[in-house]
């Protein structure tokens, strides 16, 4: 006799596999263990306790949760570390939001508009981790480095760093040598983090037919028994039609360690810029100092270039499994310790006789134990650490400007942005003087006043129309791509901004530190950089913009409830006051259904749009080299210089507030369906363009269900693990990780399952969002997998009008919506109100089982015939 397995895939909440199951605490109060059959305690498989071989139905569940937000074990604080790296995961996430990407990446090349664009995200990917390097490096060689001067403030910085204010080390550039140490000693732990994560993109799925490209050809079925009849063969194969169908998009090791390699070298570069450039500005080289300080920068600067290139190589686009590492990366590594190497030496050598003495430029002596030393409180910072702050942002909002235009509107919209960049470089020369044969820029013109026209310019690329791949007058109600196809620059946006946010609270709070609590925007002896005092003043701005946007929210909710409410009870009912009282309940479900699948993207979209007018407006100000109030602040002033304070000292706890956010994801329920879901759609796409991002759990969970699926499909007749059938069952984010699988698997096995998703994101977010997957005209791939050569549809979409996260998917399918509650008051001598189960207990809806047992006689009545072999 034949059994059907339904396999069951959790969401984002890490419910337990017991409650998976639908386990009940037996009379006597005891709560049955679920039975552990494959997997591990990280991901595993379990089922009932008593589940017997001759059953025809059985239920088991994947528990993959410890791989990410739901886990609870020994290690939660150092997962909740992983929390600091979320502008990492927004970036990344932002390559798999682009609108047009081609369904096999051999296709995707630099110069179409989605392989421009992939390179354009990739830079960007580039340059945060040059953001997060620049800031450590402002932390060990400005701040500490050079602006710590005497023992009194080097003891206020934990270790023994008390020699650098006294003898040899104090003179010249030494000191700056040492601040290195700060820079890659992160880069160092960034590295050891993405190499004790390979093994998630190392993960392959095995076993008989999974589908996987095996490591060396063999011949088809040279493993099967000869006396084993023919098997019926798979349809004829077709050209995949969504990138998910690629057999190497879940195994990028050899990716992985090359651009690692890549972000890792180009940091070390950037970071050793930081006092090189100082050293070279302000005194230039002469002899010695000219043989080691000339080829240094000469090799640094080749291997930013080949990096720059090389994000666009095919070595980097393309997943190809464990592949070695080239020739290319290992020359960028050898140039970037020539580059390390020669300015350590340069900074260790002696001052020259040329430019301007570097001791003349730091801070004097005795400013901790005395400020009101000549000289302590002025701006003694290092030169040229601002403007390469200033200057590194105005970049990379221009190169966000230059990602959604080109996601949007294709390669033609380069020209806005490109021109910009342009004639701001131009401008900048003009103003500076350094333009021959030009007539002087007018005396009153000053740099920062270009940056607001330049980004103006750039933005014209957003308006340009869109193309074909970005239908904004979409057939379903709303499933347009979201933001206008301009997704990719929107999370990337989003990452920047938190990535720029805890940078500058951390120089803010260092700063705060070594000046034993005086505020660092005032007259203080440690001048934190200029733009970490405007990224205060811009994010208690931007915190006001956030809560108009949250009470926006909120006033809409409140008139969808009453529009629900209003539906649920018609002029002219008969109900009670409780039932009443009930639709009131129920109505405020309604609405957040309404107010998450059709409000939340254009709500998300319009604070998009205040945060970018904010960044430009930020860009200019930094550019300016001006605080945004004076050391000395009084009557108007002050207040700026108050909610400036106010700011500056909510960024130095942001790191603090974001890591226990990251820790209550895995220890509080409600944090963990709220802000968890942010978290878990983040790491569910590979690290294909940042790889210090948290690793991706679907490197590990879609290969052990491929294993898994066509391990127990493959067994033979006799076998009482056997399964004539597989009902792969996803709720929530587990209906993403399911077709993800499906559409890896061989077409033999896809003729034994149906697809149950419940509580389905597929349309309203994952569709608008990441529309190259699951958009309008990428999710009837799926449901074409799932479709037999008699037609018949093996997927089944449960939903309710009070789930927020779950919606219809209209790709062909059987939508079944699902009642709830399931009464307004209590019957059959229950004395309590059925509950609004929403977001969860779908398995237990009498929908649910009237279709899994119509499903199962189906799957039970299609015997496949006699396979051959394994392969």
């Amino acid at each position: 006799m034949g059994r059907v397995l339904e396999l069951r895939v959790h969401g984002v909440s890490n419910t337990p596999p017991a409650q998976i199951l639908g386990l009940r605490p037996d009379p006597t109060g005891g709560s049955p263990q679920p039975r552990l059959v494959a997997g591990g305690a990280a991901t595993g498989f379990y089922r009932a306790p008593g589940t017997g071989t001759d059953d025809p139905l059985v239920v088991e569940a994947y528990s993959w949760g410890q791989l990410t937000s739901g886990a609870r074990t020994a290690r939660d604080v150092e997962r909740a570390l992983w929390t600091l790296l979320l502008p990492f995961t927004l970036a990344n996430v932002a390559l798999h939001a682009r609108p047009a990407i081609p369904p096999e990446s051999d296709r995707e090349r630099w110069s179409s508009g989605p392989g421009l664009t992939a390179w354009l995200i990739r830079l960007f990917c580039l340059s945060l981790t040059c953001t997060v390097v620049v800031a450590v490096t402002g932390i060990g060689v400005d701040l500490i480095g050079w602006q710590c001067v005497d023992e009194e403030c080097l003891r206020r910085v934990p270790g023994p760093w008390e020699f650098l204010g006294e003898g040899w080390w104090s003179e010249g550039a030494r000191a700056l040598a040492v601040g290195l140490v700060a820079p890659i000693g992160l880069l160092a732990l960034l590295g050891l983090l993405a190499w004790r994560t390979y093994q998630y993109e190392a993960q392959m799925p095995a076993g008989p037919g999974t589908g996987s490209l095996p490591r060396q050809p063999r011949p088809i079925h040279a493993d099967a028994p000869a006396d084993d009849p023919e098997p019926r063969p798979d349809r004829p194969p077709t050209e995949p039609t969504n990138p998910l169908q690629d057999r190497t998009f879940w195994h990028g090791e050899g990716q992985l360690r090359r651009s690692a390699m890549l972000h890792l070298c180009t940091g070390a570069i950037v970071a050793a810029s930081v006092p090189l450039g100082t050293v070279l500005a302000m005194d230039p080289p002469r002899g010695i100092r000219a043989l080691v300080a000339w080829p240094t920068a000469a090799a640094g600067g080749a291997a930013l270039l080949i990096v720059v290139v090389a994000l666009g190589r095919p070595s980097l686009t393309r997943r190809s499994g464990a592949t070695r590492i080239g020739r290319w990366t290992v020359g960028v590594a050898g140039l970037t310790a020539l580059t390390v190497t020669g300015t350590v030496a340069i900074l260790l050598l002696p001052d020259g006789p040329a430019g301007t003495p570097l001791a003349g430029l730091r801070p004097p002596t005795g400013c901790a134990r005395d400020p009101g030393t000549p000289g302590c409180l002025v701006d003694r910072s290092l030169p040229g650490y601002d403007w390469i702050v200033s200057w590194l942002s105005l970049g990379q909002l221009l190169l966000l400007i230059a990602i959604g235009a080109v996601a949007r509107a294709g390669r033609r919209a380069l020209a806005p942005p490109m021109t910009a960049a342009g004639l701001l470089v131009l401008g900048v020369s003009w103003v500076d003087g350094r333009l021959p044969l030009v007539p002087e820029a007018p005396a009153p013109l000053k740099v920062w006043m270009l940056v607001v026209p330049a980004v103006a310019l750039a933005a014209v690329g957003l308006a340009l129309p869109p193309t074909h791949a970005v239908d904004e007058r979409a057939a379903a109600p709303h499933s347009a791509v979201a933001w206008g196809g301009r997704g990719p620059a929107v999370i990337a946006g989003a990452g920047w901004l938190l990535c720029v946010a805890n940078c500058a609270g951390l120089l803010y709070w260092v700063a705060d530190r070594l000046n034993n609590g005086a505020t660092p925007s005032g007259r203080s002896t440690i001048t934190p950089p200029v733009p970490v005092l405007w990224s205060g003043l811009a994010f208690a701005v931007a915190i006001v913009a956030l809560a108009v946007t949250v009470a926006r929210a909120g006033l809409l909710l409140n008139r969808l409830r009453r529009q629900a409410y209003a539906e649920l009870t018609p002029a002219g009912h008969a109900l009670s006051p409780h039932e009443l009282r009930r639709c009131r309940d129920v109505s405020l479900f309604h609405a957040l259904h309404r107010l998450v699948g059709e409000h939340a993207i254009r709500l998300v979209g319009r604070y998009a749009v205040v945060a970018a007018g904010l960044a430009t407006v930020g860009c200019a100000a930094v550019l300016s080299h001006a605080r945004p109030h004076p050391m000395r602040a009084t009557e108007g002033a002050a207040v700026v210089k108050f909610v400036a304070d106010v700011g500056g000292s909510m960024l130095g706890w942001l790191p603090v507030l974001v890591a226990a956010i990251g820790a209550l994801v895995y220890r509080n329920d409600t944090v963990r369906r709220t802000v968890g879901v942010i978290w878990d759609v983040g790491t569910f796409w590979p690290r294909s363009a940042h790889p210090l991002a948290p690793p991706s759990y679907a490197e590990r969970a879609v290969p052990e269900l491929q294993t898994r699926i066509a391990g127990l499909l493959a067994l033979r007749d006799d076998d009482p693990r056997r399964m004539a059938g597989i009902i792969v069952s996803g709720h929530s984010q587990g209906t993403v990780i399911c077709a993800a699988v499906i559409l890896q698997l061989p077409d033999r096995w896809r003729r034994r399952i149906w697809f149950f998703s419940y509580g389905c994101q597929l349309t309203r977010l994952y569709g608008r969002v990441f529309p190259a997957y699951f958009g309008p005209d990428r999710l009837p791939t799926l449901t074409g997998a799932l479709t037999t050569s008699a037609g018949r549809s093996g997927w089944t979409n449960f939903w309710r009008s009070t789930d927020p996260l779950g919606w219809p998917v209209d790709a062909g399918e059987r939508n079944t919506a699902v009642r709830d509650p399931e009464a307004l008051h209590p019957s059959d001598g229950e004395v309590a109100d059925p509950p609004i189960r929403n977001h969860s207990g779908y398995p237990q809806a009498p929908e649910f089982q009237q279709e899994r047992a119509r499903v199962t006689r189906l799957l039970l009545r299609e015997v496949p015939l006699p396979r051959r072999g394994l392969g």
